[in-house]
């Protein structure tokens, strides 16, 4: 720490002090601020959420959904407290996807974002789902046709 610094910090202290606020308790207070706000960021809740709902789905579905959330969501808003995010953010998560050509799994992690929300509307710890604001924001995913073999002699060939 440079002196500088120290000045800096000193001079605030005593500030705090002259207005009847006790530096150490002040320090404790914005500590368990701190604490509180990981406890609610969307990576605690989204992890809590999977944690929850993992035991019924199918091994390839959820490793699928953590997946997703790991690599295309947390790294933007995973430390962020879930009550403080909102629709352009999570919008700009969703283009990031869709700019990798990914469309359809922009929409997945929406709709992934918007679970998540949805269960911290349930336990409390956030006022709203941002995610229905988007609804239209994104293309929608046009899935392309499969060629199916109908005639019975290729058929045979085939299998």
């Amino acid at each position: 720490m440079s002196l500088k610094d120290a000045r800096e910090r000193r001079d605030e202290m005593r500030r705090l002090v002259a207005n009847g606020v006790d530096p150490g308790i002040n320090r404790k207070i914005q500590k368990a601020a701190k604490l509180e706000r990981s406890a609610n960021s969307f990576e605690t809740i989204a992890r809590e959420w999977y944690a929850k709902h993992s035991p019924g789905w199918a091994e390839t579905h959820s490793s699928k959904i953590i997946r997703r959330l790991e690599k295309d969501v947390f790294p933007w808003m995973g430390g962020r407290p879930i009550s403080e995010i909102s629709a352009p953010e999570v919008l700009a998560v969703l283009r990031r996807i869709e700019g990798r050509g990914t469309l359809d799994t922009a929409h997945r992690a929406g709709g992934n974002c918007s679970q998540v929300s949805r269960y911290a509307i349930a336990t409390g710890r956030a006022d709203r789902d941002p995610v229905p604001d988007l609804r239209g924001a994104l293309p929608p995913a046009r899935g392309g046709n499969f060629a199916a073999i109908t005639d019975p002699a290729k058929v045979g060939a085939l299998l």
